[in-house]
């Protein structure tokens, strides 16, 4: 029997990504962070940002989610999972997503300059890809972007006091 969550569970589920993204936060990387919850509704998976520390481009949240997750079932392969995230996926995280055949997407955020689920592309509704995931946005969505915000904020004004170089 596969778990459909209330609106209590999204709510709580997100809270986990959020806890995720303050890690990534405290690392001093972009506040990202990812759940993947199994069809039974244990989290099997957990990720947060960490490009600048592993020196890696592809070392975003989703994908660390979704590489636990696969460790844990022991499959690359995760049908019937839901995906958490408190940013809306860019074009490379949502092709894993595809891959890994996630069955849903729930992001907090929307990305106007590189979401995949119509922030900037709706990449996600292309009839072509061979498994389709269907996106569910708002969970804590303000908590989602203030955190993001707080984080950029930061980065200007410590930015602010950096000598310019001079060309």
């Amino acid at each position: 029997m596969t778990f459909i969550p209330n609106r209590l569970q999204h709510l709580a589920y997100m809270q986990e990504a959020l806890k995720q993204a303050q890690l990534a936060y405290d690392l001093q990387e972009i506040p990202v962070g990812a759940v993947v919850v199994a069809p039974d509704g244990e989290i099997i998976g957990r990720g947060y940002n960490r490009t600048i520390m592993d020196s890696d481009p592809t070392a975003h949240a989703e994908v660390m989610a979704l590489r636990m997750a696969a460790q844990h079932l022991n499959n690359y392969r995760l049908p019937q999972c839901r995906l958490y995230v408190t940013l809306e996926p860019c074009p490379m995280c949502l092709g894993a997503i595809v891959h890994a055949r996630i069955k849903q997407v729930i992001f907090g955020a929307s990305d106007p300059k590189t979401g995949a689920c119509g922030g900037v592309i709706a990449m996600h509704a292309n009839p072509l890809l061979n498994h389709q995931t269907t996106i569910s946005t708002g969970v804590l969505s303000e908590e989602c972007a203030g955190l993001l915000r707080r984080f950029f904020q930061e980065r200007r004004k410590s930015n602010e006091h950096k000598p310019k170089k001079s060309g």
